[in-house]
């Protein structure tokens, strides 16, 4: 059985209650919705276009073998960009105040070839609420060959982690698209879903439908419409895959896995000694706030504090929440963990990657 995690809910009020007010007198100040705007909307159009525009461009248009290859490379950052920027907002309920808009862009990811309702647990359930406490969150828990927690067991081979772990980042929207019915499986026998057995058997056979159209679409169409040979067309879903795998694993380790958030552990009863809210502040930072294209990019997602605070308001806000987040933090003397530029957020995930290969706990 499970360990049941609980944080202190009578804790750091003072804070969560100045902080809400100013955010929401953000909201009435400007007369914003906090959901999409006219500029996601377009940003929506245009990821999805990059994701399948270049496949129906190879579809109709006969063209040299690289330049196919250069438009699976387009399609697996068209994969990133729509995880981040719609699905995201998309499934954590925050891109629409419709639910039924809410739940169709969550769908956007079952077109990339994964599933939605897996996703929603492991991020939602999982990751938003239990942050970097090990055996809770799976984001760090230890995969194939990787250590991300000094909870975690040590082994020899992990001491060249910070080598290798490049390439085992790109595999993770395969896992995902070939792992999926297995892990939801796996969620059922956990207790992790909240739903009757008829509802269930019913789900599964959507996922399983979803993952024939899939497989067909991808695969078949292009066996089917084009000159295309089988290993030709492989190649090219590869090259998509480990393009979105590579960008998507960066991307969320940059905001948990660096220099300065925490992996606290609950005691022996489960009981972790802070709020949720400071928890989340203690275990996530922002990275590269002055960048606006890879804000864009990235779905705010380099805005993870804010994030992780309010995963129910639209990213296009997370820019102008961020002055007023880091204040009231510092205002608190809570922590606020933030890198001036990818480059930054990146050299210290290294240098933690490298620790984790070697070092047995935190110091």
């Amino acid at each position: 059985m499970e360990l049941s995690v609980s944080f202190q809910q009578n804790k750091d009020l003072d804070f969560k209650k100045a902080l809400q007010q100013r955010v929401n007198a953000y909201f009435l100040r400007t007369g914003l919705s906090r959901n999409h705007n006219p500029a996601m909307l377009i940003k929506t159009v245009l990821l999805l276009s990059m994701y399948i525009v270049p496949f129906i461009v190879i579809l109709a248009v006969s063209l040299p073998f690289w330049l196919v290859m250069v438009l699976y490379f387009v399609m697996g950052v068209g994969v990133a960009g729509v995880g981040m920027s719609v699905m995201h907002d998309g499934n954590h309920f925050g891109y629409s105040n419709n639910q039924k808009v809410n739940r169709w862009m969550g769908l956007t990811m079952n077109m990339l070839g994964a599933d939605a309702y897996n996703w929603k647990i492991k991020h939602n359930k999982l990751h938003h609420v239990f942050t970097n406490i090990y055996g809770k969150d799976e984001d760090i828990d230890s995969r194939v060959i990787l250590r991300f927690a000094y909870a975690s067991p040590l082994k020899k081979y992990h001491r060249y982690q910070h080598i290798y772990a490049w390439f085992f980042y790109s595999l993770m929207t395969i896992s995902m698209v070939f792992g999926d019915i297995a892990k939801r499986i796996n969620y059922r026998r956990r207790g992790l879903t909240n739903i009757d057995a008829g509802i269930f058997r019913r789900s599964m056979g959507w996922l399983i439908i979803s993952k024939i159209m899939y497989t067909f679409i991808i695969f078949g169409l292009p066996l089917i419409l084009t000159d295309l040979s089988w290993w030709q067309v492989l190649i090219g879903f590869l090259v998509m895959q480990f393009t979105a795998g590579s960008i998507l694993s960066l991307v969320f380790q940059m905001a948990h896995v660096v220099e300065g958030p925490e992996q606290p552990l609950p005691d022996a009863q489960g009981h972790i000694n802070d709020s949720l809210t400071v928890h989340q502040l203690k275990t996530t930072s922002d990275f590269s706030r002055g960048n606006k294209l890879l804000s864009w990019y990235v779905g705010g997602l380099n805005f993870q504090v804010e994030h992780h605070l309010f995963p129910r308001i639209c990213h296009v806000h997370y820019r102008a929440l961020a002055p007023i987040v880091e204040r009231t933090a510092k205002e608190f003397n809570m922590p606020y963990y933030v890198y001036d530029n990818f480059f930054d957020a990146l050299r210290s995930h290294f240098k933690v990657l490298k620790r984790l290969g070697r070092a047995q706990v935190s110091t």
